[in-house]
């Protein structure tokens, strides 16, 4: 390393000169960062999103109404509950799991929440075998 008077580097200026490779400049990434395996994709606004694709969110959102009003209530298994325990004897615990293909813990949580979002009264009470019969209090 040599300096002038002035105190330069005649060196590094004799290498800017010859025109030395500069560090390369950052490299951008074509494709954003991964995510990692089984997390959720990100959710898109209809709002955010290209014309095109808002034409097909809006269908998409079109064709499952169409699809749960095709469906009527009594197919659900919460409406099997209700069918069930509105009968003048009621249901035990056992056919209502059965019905569902619910355990009881998620039968006894229905009917729960049921009673209260509806504005049923439901009774409980055990029959002569001993098993938990539900039904809705006239």
């Amino acid at each position: 390393m040599t300096k002038t008077a002035a105190g330069k580097d005649t060196r590094s200026a004799a290498i800017a000169e010859q025109g030395a490779p500069a560090a390369p400049a950052k490299a951008t990434l074509k494709t954003g960062a991964s995510r990692k395996k089984g997390a959720p994709k990100a959710v898109r606004s209809v709002r955010g999103a290209a014309s095109g694709t808002k034409a097909k969110a809006v269908s998409k959102a079109a064709a499952k109404s169409t699809r749960a009003s095709t469906r009527t209530r009594t197919e659900t298994k919460g409406a099997k509950i209700l069918e069930r325990i509105g009968r003048p004897r009621g249901a035990t615990l056992a056919e209502l799991m059965k019905a569902t293909g619910w355990q009881a813990h998620s039968v006894r949580g229905f009917i729960s929440n049921a009673g209260r979002k509806n504005g049923l009264r439901v009774e409980s009470s055990k029959n002569e075998a001993g098993e938990r019969t539900y039904n809705i209090a006239k």
